[in-house]
């Protein structure tokens, strides 16, 4: 990135925030700033733990507290702790929350009907669409990718819904059991390592290296969640993969996947990954892919 590139962040979030009157301290003409008025919001119809709001907002505990304390003071919501685990505790809304939350709905609607009403038809459909496009970009920007073990409940949860997925799209169906890489270990260091993408705290994505000492290098278990898909995770997993084994000394990565996963294979051939002949006997395997990638030297022991 350059200064013209940050210039422009930096004024669009000034435009961004005076428009929507993100300054005043009585959000929307309501008795509240905006961060106690989010907060509400998300704690949505159904309630939710306060971790859940933390990591939804990326706020602080210190923060969420006080506003939580402030809005617990004026009666919108209710913070409890749940009965199977008293360190977590559930906020849920009262009548009065509920019926601020339908306010801050209406109020909200008709803001976002200020900002189109003044432009034409065709000015309408442009800053929509460049919204939107900010929208998926910015969503991109808050995906976090973390190396844990493949114990890790995030990580069971991304392989299950892997396998889950599947099990629906392979023409044969899929059992773990059957395939190449029924032990964790070989995902674990020194064999290999094991990342997880999470957004908003939730995992999205997963992807799998194994460093076997007798081999290249090789990605398994690369998956993203459906709802996340569009945001540039897959080719930022293989970035970061690829990143992983020079960092161990390697210079060549391989891959095997099903031929029904079609935008993986695309995906693999506009990253520089080469077909190769079958390198494996992986019975879910179509498509087998090798790409060199540079500056593989050994690390210091």
């Amino acid at each position: 990135m350059n200064d013209a590139q940050i210039e422009q962040v930096r004024r669009f979030n000034r435009t961004v925030t005076e428009r929507v009157g993100v300054l005043r301290d009585h959000y929307l003409g309501l008795d509240r700033p905006i961060g106690e008025a989010r907060l509400l919001w998300e704690v949505g119809a159904e309630g939710r733990d306060v971790r859940g709001l933390r990591e939804r907002l990326s706020l602080d505990s210190g923060y969420v507290s006080r506003l939580l304390r402030s809005l617990e003071a004026d009666g919108m919501v209710t913070v409890e702790p749940q009965p199977e685990d008293r360190r977590v505790r559930t906020v849920r809304l009262t009548e009065a929350g509920r019926a601020e939350r339908a306010r801050l709905d209406e109020r909200s609607h008709g803001l976002a009907g200020s900002l189109l009403e003044p432009l034409n038809s065709a000015q309408r459909e442009r800053l929509v669409a460049a919204m939107a496009e900010v929208d998926r970009l910015l969503t991109a920007a808050t995906v976090t990718v973390d190396a844990v073990d493949p114990g890790h409940p995030d990580a069971e949860h991304c392989l299950r819904s892997c396998y889950e997925e599947f099990q629906e799209r392979f023409d044969s169906g899929f059992d773990s059991t059957r395939s190449l890489l029924p032990d964790p270990g070989e995902l674990r260091p020194p064999r290999g390592l094991f990342l997880v993408a999470r957004l908003h705290g939730e995992p999205v994505g997963c992807g799998g290296l194994k460093l076997p000492a007798d081999a290249p290098a090789e990605i398994k278990r690369m998956w993203v969640a459906p709802r996340a898909r569009g945001l540039g995770l897959g080719r930022r997993f293989l970035a970061e993969l690829e990143a992983r084994a020079l960092e161990h000394g390697r210079d060549l990565l391989r891959l095997d996947t099903n031929k029904t996963l079609t935008a993986a294979i695309g995906l693999y051939h506009s990253c520089g990954y080469e077909e190769i002949p079958a390198f494996n006997d992986e019975p879910y395997a179509h498509h087998w892919f090798e790409k060199r990638i540079a500056g593989g030297a050994p690390r210091p022991e």
